[in-house]
């Protein structure tokens, strides 16, 4: 590989501007860069030197394989090939600006395109959010800025020139709305302080939004605002900004992640590394396959975008096509409008001639008669004179009535028109009408029909408020009583824990007791019944045994049973006393069993007792019933266990219980 440094001479008087604006770039413009597969090369352009010399004393080429490996990535870029062949052609020792230029922008573009892909991959492979420390790219942005910078026209100040990429970043703005949030954002940060530093915080910002291509695209499409910031033949200028454009999409798919605070853009060197990218000359052989491949891809992108633009400017030109036939059957139909009228003009303009000509001729006939008489030949003049005027006048008259003619039939077309559409307008307006009427007509029937519904409803409304005002009378009256039942029930509750709280004890031994006397009872109830039964016979072996005096053995086993009776009883009333509440739980009863000779009667029956039916007595009122009269068994207050009760009873206990709230 030659050396990066190129060799040069002593400049003459007549190249200094020359030589002065081309060693700023002679990284781009003394060397051709271009890719073979994913490495760059440079290769030294020996025919190219800054000072003319008509006998160059380092004259060289390219070998011829390098020349076509050149030529075809060209032509991998489409119309870059220009540039080329102008170098090429270019005899030796003559520096030309245009192929310098041009050679700087396909050197940029192909740098941009090993920039982007490097970038691409690497990210890709990291996996990974790539912030400001990532090398692949710095480069990027690096490369980006000497694209925006080529052909950048310089502003004379005090201190020389100042080229700034920042104004035309600006404009991205008014061509793009979301952009404004960018640019606002960039003159926000407090550490810019020059252009340059604002136009690449821009540049970061944007790839972090992921709009770079967007932006660049809305900005290279318009060359009128970019000539007052670039040469006619920069790069922003040329096709190979709308490439480096594309190229900018494949970028959307990196995330990027920038800290602008603390970052000092205004003072960084933007130099383009070539290490990451260069490459042996001789290494290009074996990679020929993959440059041509790349070159063919390249080429295709560049085909499709191409293939785009035509098939926009296609349909705006069918647009036109449309408009230009439409203008075209007007004028057609105008032409053949006039057509007509110049026809009937000519058929009038014969016929005036044919009465012309058979006035002259009898002109000259009166003329030959009257030779003699010359005064008759002046008025026959003056006659001609004044039918010609008059046919003059005639003919006037007549283009103007043919005119009028014509418009007067342009406005009955035109009235005839406005009275079908018109005609045409009050048939759907009669067809409107009669719809209205038929559906006036069913509104006015659903109107009586919920006129008569809200009638009913309103008399139901009516009915439904008086109930309710009947129902809140009645849930008032049930308030009142629920809450004076409510009270009774707090009252009969404390007189219940009170009545517990000082009779529970006593109620616990009185329970004990009644217990234990129950089990007495029934013992003596037992031998009772034995008695009877040794009694009854006895009594009937007397009966048989003695058949004397039966009224005094009658008497006498009364007095024995009797006395009986009450011996077996007596201990029976002693203690047969039961604790027991009123109703209103204040009053306590004592039951006694009924002495020898009295009768027990049920209260609801009046029923005797007999041997083979005995009574009960209620718990609750103690009253005395007979076993149909006293069923059921409830729990009254008095106890825990449920206590035999009269049916009265029994029912109004479980009515009170049902009224009790739980």
């Amino acid at each position: 590989m030659s050396a990066l440094t190129p060799q040069s001479d002593m400049p003459t008087p007549t190249t200094d501007k020359i030589t002065q604006a081309a060693m700023e770039t002679i990284y781009l413009c003394k060397f051709r860069v271009s890719m073979d597969g994913e490495w760059l090369c440079l290769r030294e352009l020996d025919d190219i030197s800054l000072t003319p010399d008509p006998e160059p004393t380092h004259e060289g080429h390219l070998p011829r394989p390098a020349e076509e490996r050149a030529a075809s990535l060209a032509e991998s870029v489409g119309d870059q090939q220009q540039p080329a062949s102008r170098a090429s052609s270019a005899p030796s020792g003559v520096w030309d600006p245009n192929y310098l230029m041009a050679n700087e922008r396909m050197n940029l573009m192909n740098m941009a395109k090993l920039s982007i892909k490097g970038l691409i991959e690497s990210a890709l492979n990291l996996g990974r959010t790539l912030d400001s420390d990532y090398a692949p790219l710095q480069q990027f942005f690096v490369v980006m800025e000497h694209c925006l910078k080529h052909g950048l026209k310089g502003k004379k100040t005090f201190l020389g020139q100042n080229k700034s990429f920042w104004g035309p970043l600006e404009l991205v703005e008014k061509l793009v709305p979301e952009a404004a949030e960018i640019t606002a954002s960039v003159k926000d940060l407090p550490g810019l302080k020059t252009p340059v530093g604002r136009g690449r915080a821009w540049l970061r910002l944007a790839l972090m939004q992921k709009k770079l291509s967007e932006y660049m695209k809305a900005l290279i499409n318009r060359k009128d605002l970019l000539s007052e910031f670039y040469e006619p033949n920069a790069l922003m200028m040329e096709e190979e900004g709308a490439i480096i454009a594309g190229l900018l999409v494949g970028l959307n798919v990196i995330d990027a992640n920038f800290c602008m605070k603390g970052e000092d853009l205004d003072s960084q060197v933007g130099v383009i590394d070539f290490s990451m990218y260069l490459k042996d000359g001789n290494s290009t052989k074996g990679s020929e396959g993959d440059g041509q491949i790349t070159a063919i891809l390249d080429q295709k992108n560049y085909v499709e975008e191409l293939n785009r633009h035509l098939s926009a400017t296609v349909n705006n030109l069918q647009a036109k096509v449309d408009a230009l036939e439409k203008s075209n059957t007007k004028l057609t139909e105008e032409l053949a409008v006039a057509n007509n009228r110049i026809i009937t003009l000519q058929e009038e303009m014969e016929r005036v001639k044919e009465e012309s000509s058979y006035i002259l001729e009898s002109s000259r006939k009166a003329t030959k008669d009257r030779t003699a008489d010359g005064q008759a030949l002046t008025e026959a003049r003056k006659q001609l004179k004044e039918e010609t005027q008059l046919r003059l006048d005639v003919e006037k008259e007549l283009e103007a009535q043919i005119g009028m003619r014509q418009e007067m039939e342009l406005a009955m077309k035109m009235l005839e028109k406005d009275v079908c559409e018109k005609q045409d307008a009050l048939v759907a307006l009669r067809q409107q009408l009669d719809d209205l009427r038929a559906l006036k007509h069913e509104l006015s029937f659903k109107l009586q029909s919920s006129d008569m519904g809200v009638k009913q409803k309103s008399e139901l409304n009516s009915r439904l408020e008086e109930k309710t005002n009947q129902m809140a009378a009645t849930i008032k009256q049930l308030e009142q009583r629920l809450r004076q039942a409510e009270k009774e029930r707090q009252l009969a509750q404390q007189d219940n824990r009170l009545f517990k709280q000082e009779f529970g004890d006593k109620i616990n031994s009185l329970q004990l007791q009644v217990e234990e006397l129950s089990r007495q009872r029934s013992h003596l109830e037992l031998e009772l019944r034995r008695e009877r039964d040794r009694w009854s016979h006895s009594h009937q072996r007397s009966q048989e045994s003695k058949k004397g005096p039966k009224n005094w053995l009658r008497q006498d086993g009364k007095l024995k049973t009797q006395e009986e009776n009450a011996k077996v009883k007596e201990p029976l009333r002693e203690n047969s006393v039961l604790p027991h509440r009123s109703p209103s739980g204040t009053q306590e009863e004592q039951e006694q069993l009924p002495g020898p000779g009295h009768t027990e009667v049920c209260q609801l029956c009046q029923e005797e007792a007999s041997r083979s039916q005995r009574k009960n007595t209620c718990k609750n009122c103690g009253g005395t019933f007979c076993e149909a009269c006293s069923v059921h068994e409830l729990p009254l207050p008095s106890s825990i266990n449920p206590e035999r009760v009269c049916n009265p009873c029994h029912q109004r206990l479980i009515q009170q219980y049902s009224s009790s709230p739980l």
